[in-house]
């Protein structure tokens, strides 16, 4: 007997900005998490599986219109005609608070409780999984530890949607230890809210299956489900398989050796044919960053357009146009680029954006003080800068431009 775990598909996320980006699949993008609940509900019947577990945020908030319910319930149909029950909880995106409308679920679904755990037995399956729903977004209380004993001579599966001990990036919802989890006594904790696969022990398994499909470049390379085997009551190694339907990478490319900016290109090249391999038919929107201590840096940091132009080209003769540069990321430095601590106004201005791009706490002054500025920006701007990380990440660009600046006229004078 087979069953599938599955977690955050953000049904209809909006993906606000993408025009912004050159030679974007815009109408492909936007369409993916559709096209990605698809082929989790194909990957069931493919399967065989005998149920499917959600283990929260279905959707991504209060919908626009009902098309969003609409499309979810017509899959669900797929699942119910093949006599395939559905066991989900709602995430901190699909509380029962946020979510206003509303639309009957076919009889195959079951919908977990939000006011207390609830634990629901499958018939004939010899399994009961036991769970909770969100009642609001900030769900701060460990909703673990009200969950029921194991029922006895059943396969007892835990559906919770949490942070577990804590994840970078992710809020601290529904917070639990994971040891905790392994002395409730069930066989399996199909986890959810953290959008990378993770499998965070193995006896008993409890794990995150990631995201069914990344929506922006912090949420990079395969994204899916697990299946998972039951074999005489006990449960085999859960096996990840790839739904996704966009490919979001990044590719560090060190140019510490580089010769010259046609170097550069071709080590370029070579990071998009390996990324292109793995994305396989997939669009790929690839994010490439520049780094390292380079002789060729200033040839770089004078010639970004040109070089942007012929990296550009590149993704597209090595992808055939089934990748698009999402972004370039010029960080390199120069050879012995320092400036002397002579307290002045320049060393003064580097040591604020070095300061912000290694210290927490000065990249948290650096996010309090543009806070006005952000509040001004549009919600996609506001929503990639709001993350005090990626504000330390623009200072340190910031700061190895102007390092070179005042080099170069430190240089001239």
């Amino acid at each position: 007997m087979k069953f599938v775990h599955a977690a955050d598909i953000h049904l209809d996320s909006p993906l606000r900005g993408l025009e912004r980006y050159e030679g974007a699949p815009v109408a492909e993008i936007r369409g993916a998490t559709r096209r990605a609940l698809e082929n989790l509900v194909d990957l069931c019947l493919d399967e065989t599986a005998a149920f499917l577990v959600i283990a929260g945020d279905v959707y991504d908030g209060d919908w626009k219109d009902h098309n969003t319910g609409l499309f979810f319930t017509a899959q669900m149909r797929r699942l119910r005609e093949a006599e395939i029950p559905v066991i989900l909880i709602r995430g901190n995106h699909d509380a029962a608070s946020l979510i206003t409308r509303g639309l009957t679920l076919p009889e195959n679904v079951i919908e977990l409780r939000h006011d207390r755990p609830d634990s629901r037995e499958l018939p004939g399956l010899g399994v009961v999984v036991h769970g909770q729903s969100f009642a609001t977004r900030d769900m701060r209380d460990d909703l673990s530890a009200a969950y029921p004993q194991p029922f006895e001579g059943l396969v007892n599966i835990g559906l919770l949607h949490t942070c577990a001990g804590g994840r970078e990036g992710h809020e601290s919802y529904a917070p639990c230890s994971i040891d905790a989890l392994a002395a409730h006594g069930y066989d399996y904790w199909a986890l959810g809210h953290v959008h990378q696969r993770e499998e965070l022990r193995s006896d008993p398994w409890i794990l995150f299956p990631g995201n069914l499909q990344g929506r922006h470049a912090r949420e990079t390379g395969a994204k899916g489900a697990s299946v998972v085997t039951i074999v005489d009551g006990r449960l085999e190694r859960p096996v990840h398989r790839d739904l996704d339907v966009v490919r979001w990478a990044v590719s560090k490319i060190d140019v510490a050796e580089a010769t010259g900016l046609h170097d550069v290109v071709g080590r370029a090249g070579e990071a998009v044919r390996d990324q292109v391999g793995l994305a396989g038919e997939r669009p790929l929107a690839l994010r490439i960053q520049i780094v390292g201590q380079s002789p060729v840096h200033r040839e770089l940091a004078s010639g970004r357009e040109r070089l942007l132009a012929e990296i550009r080209q590149v993704v597209t003769d090595e992808s055939g146009e089934s990748a698009w540069l999402e972004k370039l990321e010029l960080r390199t430095t120069a050879p012995g680029n320092a400036l002397p601590d002579d307290g002045g106004v320049a060393a003064s201005i580097l040591g604020y954006v070095t300061a912000a791009r290694k210290d927490a706490e000065a990249a948290a002054a650096l996010h309090s003080t543009l806070d006005e500025l952000l509040r001004k920006l549009p919600a996609e701007l506001r929503a990639e800068l709001g993350d005090p990380a990626t504000l330390a990440t623009l200072a340190a660009e910031a700061g190895e431009l102007l390092s070179d600046r005042l080099l170069a006229v430190d240089g001239d004078a």
